[in-house]
């Protein structure tokens, strides 16, 4: 022990006025900012929370509209309500903003609430990453539903096909609205997904091993994962697309050797995926309000988490059951259909294992219980109905008819929409110390319950009767007028039930204070009290159950008096505590992100940066994107990688641990490597577009002018001094943890020329040997593979330069490596693309 630790006498948790004290100094640090533009610029994980499942719902709500302005217009046959181009608007912007604005942002915000409180943290571990999502996600938003105001809705479908959406001349601005919007909105997607896969593995309460975790921690970290690897081959997709339609370059034109069905795959490689992403944190709700009502430990607690993960295994199996009518060859047919139907097995397994739960309890009857089992009951309709359109055969007759809508809303109502409304009804209290109106929720249920199946249970036989999706009328002939208009009736009616429930949520402030966990709940986001604290858990628990608060005795009582872990804020900092990934041992007490406005800033810079490149402002655009690198580098130089005032802090129980951590022990490191996969991912999407590209040419490449490969030479230099940067990146941590600043220094140095002129030399090959990129998809495809890599080189300069900064003005040391360590994990991967880039473009055709 240390003779700091020998002189630290535990305070005294029996005396009043310590406890007194510890809560005023939690009550100061973590109070929010003066004054209402301010209060905006908190990053506090349940602030942001709320914010951000607010605007999900409003998005919710306003794509809602828009689907009963569709209903209106097809309730009778040969109706002029809307145009055929505004009918397109409306449906293509109310998938998007289902999918974009409303499945996965709602899931990430109620995450952002609940995981803190769940996993008995202050705090997860970036904050201010929490806050740049929310205000990415916000500004796209905007920036895409707004569209429709302006007539400048994208209008292709939430799928957007080429080469429909690629061609300038067929669609206008709303395409470039559409996919440039998204993938802003795509990035504060992958970084609330680190932000929740480094909470659930590094802050959990000591004691909080991988199988005492809640099953929301796991679905949770499961779709977070399953979003690292869906979204990013969908940002590959949309740079391919946006490089057709700004450059002209022809990954989709198949007049130059493209070819339209590269985006269905990268599309769908998303967008099956996308289904049970919005689908599983869903199940996770039921897996924490089932065992709450049945009063008893859910059954089959291995089963139900071996079932998630097989579930998001297999749904990445998927993808080309959504393209069965587009030519592929039988044997893919047959593995497609078998996957898809393979997904049922561990999707019946969570199921089952909800009614055994309830079967083997004393079940309280209850609102949330009641739109949990009215959900199920929903989607395992639609599962019945997914089972069959997997059989190709059937799926070839059924694919573009109605019956195809029909499917899919029931599984993304009732694996989605009324699961979150069982969660709000169930969280509520907890959110707002306000219970929801019993009578009102109930009505509410059946008005909705009854009114979804009214408007898409029609939609089955219109669909078998002939109607086409996506079809802004119908002739009076087809004899659909009838089924039609119950939809367009069920359709208001289902719109009555929600309106139900925002005005419960409107009266909710009226009411009086709910008791304490009024559900008598045993997990600890229950421990919060009516009048909640803005720094959440009184001390971080010791955690022994699966069900602390039914299973540990006194528990509630000891978090209440400061019993357990970190009870204090003796330097008046933000903390929580860092544990290990498998069995949650203190490693580290983690000082988190204060209010600040550069997340807010941040977000606005990059949003310049695609908004600007919409409406083809080039300039402007670039300005942005100096602006954004200036405000990162302003963020990362100010926030993170601080130098403690000490180097360790007692957390109570005589437990000592360091208040400063770096390689794989920290947060960073592993959001650095989390980011990184996703990254991997993306580039891996453009890979696959090269070698699908090869498949399908008997010459690839094609000979002829400006289409000759970019040869050895340039590709291995490149590869070479990619190499030689990343090596040095190594030498320079390994020899500053020994010490030797200098040396370290010296090396990043080298490791900046040599990184830099690997930038160079990778885009020589395709600029010497003359590759001009709207010939063909050859010379496009090479040239994007060595942008893209030359782009990551000029980042990867970046940050040698930066940890050559912070080295240099002190702010990092041999001890305090944690810059230099997480670079070092960037440059692993970028010597990963080198290796594949260069050995792809320069190597590949020869062997071929």
């Amino acid at each position: 022990m240390t003779t700091e630790s020998a002189q630290y006498v535990a305070p005294d948790q029996n005396d009043p006025a310590v406890r007194k004290a510890q809560e005023d100094r939690l009550r100061e640090v973590w109070k929010p900012p003066s004054g209402w533009f301010f209060r905006w610029t908190d990053v506090n994980n349940n602030r942001i929370g709320v914010w951000y499942t607010l605007t999900a719902f409003g998005f919710m709500l306003f794509a809602g509209v828009l689907a009963l302005i569709m209903r209106t217009q097809l309730a009778v046959p040969n109706n002029d309500l809307v145009t055929a181009n505004t009918f397109n608007q409306l449906f293509t912007l109310h998938g998007s903003m289902m999918m974009f604005l409303f499945a996965v942002p709602m899931f990430e915000a109620v995450s952002i609430i609940l995981l803190p409180q769940l996993l008995g943290a202050r705090d997860l571990p970036f904050p201010r990453l929490s806050g740049f999502g929310y205000w990415s996600f916000l500004i796209g938003g905007v920036f895409v539903s707004g569209s429709i105001f302006f007539d400048a809705a994208p209008d292709g479908g939430w799928f957007m096909y080429p080469p429909l959406t690629t061609r300038t001349d067929l669609s206008g601005l709303g395409a470039d609205i559409w996919m440039l919007g998204l993938s802003f909105i795509e990035v504060s997607s992958v970084a609330a997904a680190v932000e929740l896969i480094v909470g659930v593995l590094k802050c959990r309460p000591p004691g909080m091993r991988l199988n005492l975790m809640p099953l929301y921690a796991w679905y949770i970290l499961v779709v977070a994962v399953m979003i690292l690897f869906a979204f990013p081959p969908l940002i590959a997709g949309d740079v391919l697309f946006e490089m057709e339609r700004l450059l002209n370059w022809p990954f989709f034109n198949a007049e130059k050797g493209g070819d339209p069905l590269l985006w269905q795959h990268l599309f769908w490689i998303f967008g099956h995926p996308e289904v049970y992403i919005v689908f599983l944190p869903s199940i996770a709700l039921f897996a924490m309000l089932i065992p709450t009502f049945a009063q008893r430990h859910l059954l089959g607690y291995p089963w139900i988490v071996l079932a998630a993960v097989g579930t998001a295994f297999l749904s990445f199996g998927l993808w080309v059951h959504h393209m069965f009518t587009t030519g592929l060859p039988k044997i893919s047919l047959a593995f497609f259909a078998a996957a898809s139907e393979a997904v049922a097995i561990p999707t019946g397994v969570q199921i089952f294992v909800f009614i055994a739960t309830l079967w083997a309890g004393n079940v309280k009857k209850s609102t949330p219980l009641l739109y949990a089992t009215g959900s199920l009951a929903v989607f395992v309709i639609g599962g019945l109905t997914g089972v069959m359109v997997a059989v190709a055969p059937f799926d070839w007759q059924a694919h573009d008819t109605y019956f195809i809508v029909a499917h899919l809303h029931y599984v993304l109502i009732g694996g989605t929409l009324l699961p979150l409304f069982a969660g709000l009804y169930y969280y509520w209290p907890l959110v707002t110390g306000k219970k929801l109106s019993d009578r009102m929720g109930r009505t509410a249920f059946w008005i909705m319950f009854v009114g979804m199946n009214l408007t898409f249970f029609p939609m089955h036989l219109s669909g078998l009767l002939g109607m086409p999706r996506r079809v802004f009328t119908y002739p009076e002939e087809l004899g659909i007028g009838g089924l039609n208009l119950a939809s367009t009736a069920g359709s208001y009616m289902f719109a009555a039930g929600v309106l139900i429930v925002c005005i419960d949520l409107a009266l909710s402030p009226r009411r009086p204070k709910a008791p304490r966990n009024p559900w008598n709940a045993g997990t600890l986001e229950w421990l919060a009290l009516p009048d909640d604290e803005d720094w959440g858990i009184r001390s971080v628990p010791l955690i022994e159950s699966r069900y602390p608060i039914w299973d540990q005795k006194n528990f509630v009582q000891k978090v209440d008096e400061g019993r357990f872990f970190l009870p204090d804020a003796e330097e008046m900092r933000r903390e929580s505590i860092i544990t290990t990934v498998l069995d949650a041992r203190p490693l580290q007490v983690i000082r988190l992100g204060t209010p600040s406005v550069k997340p807010m800033m941040t977000a606005v810079a990059l949003a310049g940066v695609f908004i600007l490149t919409t409406y083809h402002l080039y300039l402007l655009s670039a300005l942005s994107g100096v602006a954004t690198l200036a405000c990162v580098l302003w963020w990362l130089w100010t926030g993170t990688a601080e130098i403690p005032e000490k180097p360790t802090k007692h957390i109570g129980h005589g437990i000592e641990v360091p208040l400063y951590t770096s390689g794989p022990s920290a947060p960073g490191w592993w959001a650095m490597f989390i980011t990184m996969m996703a990254d991997a991912t993306a580039f891996s999407g453009l890979v696959f577009g090269y070698f699908f590209f090869w498949t399908i040419h008997n010459d690839f490449p094609p000979s002829g002018v400006g289409l000759n490969g970019p040869g050895v030479f340039w590709p291995m230099v490149a590869l070479a001094l990619t190499l030689a940067g990343w090596a040095a990146t190594v030498g320079a941590r390994e020899v500053h943890r020994r010490g030797n600043v200098g040396a370290g220094r010296a090396l990043l140095v080298v490791g900046i020329a040599a990184t830099l002129s690997s930038l160079f030399a990778g885009l020589a090959g395709p600029w010497y040997s003359g590759l001009a990129p709207e010939l063909h998809v050859y010379p496009a495809i090479v040239w994007t593979l060595a942008i893209w890599t030359a782009v990551h080189a000029a980042i990867g300069v970046i940050m040698q330069a930066y940890t050559l900064a912070r080295s240099l003005a002190g702010k990092m040391t041999p001890v305090y490596d944690a810059d230099l360590r997480n670079i070092t994990v960037y440059h692993h991967f970028l010597a990963l693309t080198g290796i594949v880039t260069f050995c792809t473009i320069g190597l590949f055709p020869g062997l071929a």
